[in-house]
């Protein structure tokens, strides 16, 4: 019996883009298909799954008048309502692929949370991090939970919180960057949390804050630099005192990459952004 797709496979322009970073193949990867009309949600997922980065983006038409383009987010086991490093990666590609916003310096972003707004300056794109959509303590069974799961003691945990803004992150502060640095994930423990941790560094050095992500069970189970828990992360940590309106952060030390996350609060908004820099460009049977 022959099998008969729903519609024939064509080539479609690709960009493979490495985000928060303006070094090549420091940052995190994002695959890019800059053309997604007539694809299913299936075969959006199947080709995110096959991918096997932490996320992939099919751009669209948008439906919203004030929208530039409409972005779809998969992971390689789900579809994501909103995501930092795909929304910096597809702007960067958008942009790079020609696209012209509608209005100059700042482009807009449909996506499963509404509409973000994605500002560029030189080599860097930013976007207004989202409303939290849940922040709340976290309780004591996931706590202990985590504390398993990073393999510390429970006081270790300087404070815990929801931040809630697509995944449901849970942001934990450790002491130091060392401290954050020196995670030893257990994934077991932690399977069904998507944990965000990080710590301050000393005074004087080149970045504020050192973040890892992890997410049990995932293709990639620690995130190489993770957009939106960071736009949480500077809700949390600017809102609360703990940081300066304008801060960066580094994650992805751990992995031999160097992401840099710059955040800088503006009026109500909080940007996060990041250099992003294409390493992959052609066309991909879909």
């Amino acid at each position: 019996m022959t099998h008969h797709p729903a519609t024939a496979a064509r080539p479609r322009p690709f960009a493979q883009v490495d985000v928060f970073t303006g070094e090549p193949y420091r940052g995190n990867p994002l695959a890019v298909v800059l053309d997604a009309e007539g694809l299913t949600t299936e075969q959006m997922q199947q080709f995110a799954n096959w991918t096997n980065l932490a996320e992939t983006t099919f751009l669209l038409p948008p439906t919203h008048p004030d929208a530039d383009y409409r972005v779809r987010i998969f992971t390689s086991r789900e579809e994501f309502s909103f995501a930092g490093h795909p929304t910096l990666g597809s702007a960067h590609a958008w942009l790079e692929a020609g696209g012209a916003p509608k209005q100059g310096g700042m482009l807009v972003q449909e996506c499963g949370a509404g509409l973000v707004r994605v500002k560029y300056d030189g080599d860097r794109l930013a976007f207004a991090a989202p409303p939290l959509t849940r922040s709340a303590p976290v309780d004591e069974p996931d706590l202990a939970r985590l504390a398993a799961g990073l393999s510390m003691p429970r006081k270790a945990l300087l404070d815990a919180t929801w931040l809630v803004n697509g995944p449901d992150w849970i942001g934990v502060l450790l002491e130091s960057a060392e401290h954050v640095l020196s995670i030893r994930p257990d994934y077991a423990a932690m399977a069904g949390l998507k944990v965000g941790v990080i710590g301050p560094h000393a005074p004087g050095a080149d970045v504020d804050f050192e973040v890892r992500t992890f997410i049990p069970g995932d293709a990639a189970a620690e995130d190489p630099v993770t957009g939106s828990f960071n736009a949480g992360a500077a809700q949390w940590f600017i809102g609360s005192g703990r940081a300066p309106a304008s801060y960066v952060a580094a994650q992805g030390t751990a992995l031999a990459r160097a992401g840099r996350v710059h955040v800088d609060a503006v009026g109500d908004d909080i940007w996060v952004g990041g250099g992003s820099v294409s390493c992959i460009q052609g066309t991909v049977m879909l």
